[in-house]
């Protein structure tokens, strides 16, 4: 965020001034009066001047460039060289990582990738501005990821059905839990559910 002080004659005259620092318009700024002034006798003997405070609100692209800058420093310190691209879709920014020891980045069944994703949602709103969902991804690690997870949906269904027994699924996050859920809610024979406590919240496959 960029803000400023400014003053003039006249309320607007500062608003006016600050505009034209923070290279904005009026729709991208919020504005908190410091001081209305006073005109003076005469409007010249005592007269003082308004002071405002003009704050730029942070874009998506502001945010995107915070976020991928964050994110390189970020593997860096992992000992991981990559590079973030991003663009900006479906009202979030979807950051991609490339790189050489992105296995290292993505983790455990994308723990990691998901603690990084979840720091920079955190390093990106702060900036201020409309809050906007941020997902970071890793060569295309987590359509990988959902194709493996509605695969192993549609396995354990049917060893659901064959042995007539719940099947319980490894802890799993909300995000894929969901996966699993949207697989099967049109299979016939079986349903799900989920039980336990975060983070070992579980999907659970039953015959029905």
């Amino acid at each position: 965020m960029q803000t400023v002080e400014t003053t003039g004659r006249t309320i607007e005259e500062a608003i006016a001034a600050a505009l034209a620092e923070l290279e904005a318009d009026p729709s991208q700024v919020d504005v908190e009066v410091l001081d209305e002034g006073t005109k003076g006798l005469f409007g010249i003997i005592g007269s003082k001047q308004a002071r405002v405070r003009v704050t730029r609100r942070a874009t998506p692209e502001d945010k995107a460039q915070k976020v991928a800058a964050w994110l390189e420093e970020a593997t860096r310190l992992m000992g991981v060289d990559v590079e973030a691209s991003w663009r900006i879709e479906d009202e979030s920014i979807q950051v991609n990582l490339t790189g050489g020891g992105l296995g290292l980045v993505i983790g455990r069944r994308g723990q990691t990738l998901d603690a990084l994703q979840y720091l920079a949602g955190m390093v990106g709103n702060r900036e201020g501005g409309e809050w906007i969902r941020i997902l970071v991804d890793a060569e295309g690690y987590r359509e990988r990821r959902e194709e493996s997870l509605r695969g192993l949906a549609l396995r354990t269904a049917d060893k659901a059905r064959r042995n007539r027994r719940r099947v319980v699924l490894e802890p799993m996050n909300a995000h894929e839990r969901r996966i699993i859920h949207v697989s099967l809610q049109e299979e016939e024979g079986v349903s799900t559910y989920s039980e336990g406590t975060e983070p070992y919240r579980r999907v659970v496959i039953a015959p029905r």
